[in-house]
């Protein structure tokens, strides 16, 4: 059972295109990100997928597979059964997928492992409460603590430089999104030990941070809701043109300003969930 039709049409032409490629490879195929946490936006929102087989597929099946599938918002990883028993950190690369695009070198984290086990959506195979999935709240608390500093810090420094990728694409819509509920998600975890969508970790913002930050906060929720920002030039413009039209859809007059608050709150998330973790005494 899939949450929306769009869903469910991907997941279809997916296990057709798998079936006739490779019959019998795909013996599990789960949801997890916003399909599977009850956030999905059908024009934004990409279907995170586990796929799982008995053996490691063999050289070139998944290349195959995706480059039939196309440029589907279809995105995910490739597990065996044995792999849900174990420590994503000590099982090395996996082949992780997005759309018509493979990478046989894919880190696993641990927080696919933790939302599969309390929220997978079974498109084929037993459900998530039926197997041995591997779940350890200090090693998952431990590699979010990590992601804050090896990503999300190093993306607001890149970010901080206006003329660079991250910094142009932090003054549209997608950016805000992606960094306001992106940090918020990690300390939500860090808080909760749960795993939040983006719309839930935005709300848990609003309720755990100073009102200081209310205002980006709820331009992230707006954003979110309204499905509109897209990781493009299309996108940016578009986002950019919120704050000139009649009327003005953001909470913001300028860009550079709503920019400036997306980098300082995200400073302060990432600088909090740290202090969160070192409390734990894990």
């Amino acid at each position: 059972m899939t949450p929306h039709p769009k869903i469910g049409a991907i997941v279809e032409t997916y296990l057709s295109v798998a079936d006739a490629e490779a019959p019998g490879l795909v013996e599990g195929l789960y949801l997890e990100g916003s399909a599977a946490l009850g956030d999905y936006q059908p024009e934004t929102s990409d279907v995170d997928f586990v796929a799982v087989t008995t053996e490691p597929p063999a050289p070139g099946v998944l290349e195959r597979i995706h480059t039939r599938l196309g440029a589907h918002p279809f995105q995910g990883i490739y597990l065996t059964w044995d792999d849900l028993g174990h420590d994503p950190a000590e099982l090395g690369e996996r082949p992780q997928a997005e759309g018509s695009r493979l990478n046989r070198r894919g880190e696993p984290n641990p927080v696919t492992w933790h939302t599969l086990a309390r929220h997978g959506l079974t498109c084929r195979g037993p459900k998530p409460e039926e197997l041995e999935i591997w779940n350890d709240p200090a090693v998952l608390a431990a590699w979010i603590d990590g992601n804050l500093g090896r990503y999300w810090r190093r993306l607001v420094t890149r970010a901080s430089h206006l003329v660079s990728p991250w910094g142009l694409t932090c003054l549209g819509g997608y950016g805000t999104v992606w960094v306001v509920t992106g940090v918020s998600r990690l300390h939500y975890t860090l808080a909760t030990g749960e795993i939040a969508s983006k719309t839930a970790a935005a709300l848990h913002a609003l309720e755990t941070f100073p009102e200081r930050w209310h205002r980006v906060v709820n331009e992230a929720l707006r954003l979110r809701r309204d499905d509109s920002a897209q990781p493009s030039l299309a996108g940016l413009v578009s986002g950019l043109a919120e704050h000139f039209g009649t009327p003005r859809r953001s909470l913001y007059g300028s860009p550079f300003e709503r920019r400036r608050d997306v980098l300082e709150f995200a400073d302060q998330v990432i600088t909090a969930g740290h202090r969160l973790y070192q409390a734990r005494g894990d």
